[in-house]
């Protein structure tokens, strides 16, 4: 089984974010994190899940993933994005990100687990601290879509 935890920050919302995400698999440990001059929570949460599912070699495996955004978490265990598909995201904001997760959801058989942030669990402290200091690098690319204002509705 393949393990990702994950997690997003923004310094104000939106505002600089950068998301953290830590990938293990049979004694192997990964690290992914990048930032945004000016970008939303939510959208870093979605885009460490896309990030670490992004990063798999492999289909077919079984993935869990952690994270502590109920947002991200409840819209695929709940099957609320599946709804939102069939609505075309009608009034629903990130679809270029959703869009994005989509297929590379579909590639492993994929489950979430809800964790507290800022709880003490380890690896969800590591990617907190990785989306931060992304969140704070100087010289921040563009969060394209969300600056362009492709998700407002």
């Amino acid at each position: 089984m393949i393990i990702i935890y994950t997690d997003g920050a923004s310094r104000g919302n939106p505002g600089p974010g950068g998301f953290g995400t830590v990938l293990l698999a049979q004694g192997h440990r990964k690290e992914i994190s990048a930032g945004f001059r000016k970008t939303t929570n939510n959208r870093m949460e979605l885009l460490a899940v896309i990030a670490g599912l992004e990063a798999l070699k492999v289909v077919n495996a079984e993935v869990l993933i952690y994270s502590d955004s109920k947002y991200v978490v409840d819209a695929v265990e709940k099957g609320w994005l599946w709804g939102w598909v069939k609505k075309n995201f009608k009034d629903k904001k990130n679809r270029d990100l959703w869009e994005r997760f989509i297929p590379v959801y579909k590639r492993n058989k994929v489950k979430f687990k809800w964790v507290k942030g800022h709880a003490g669990n380890v690896e969800n402290e590591r990617c907190d601290v990785l989306a931060v200091e992304a969140a704070l690098a100087p010289n921040l690319p563009a969060d394209v879509a969300f600056e362009a204002g492709i998700n407002d509705f």
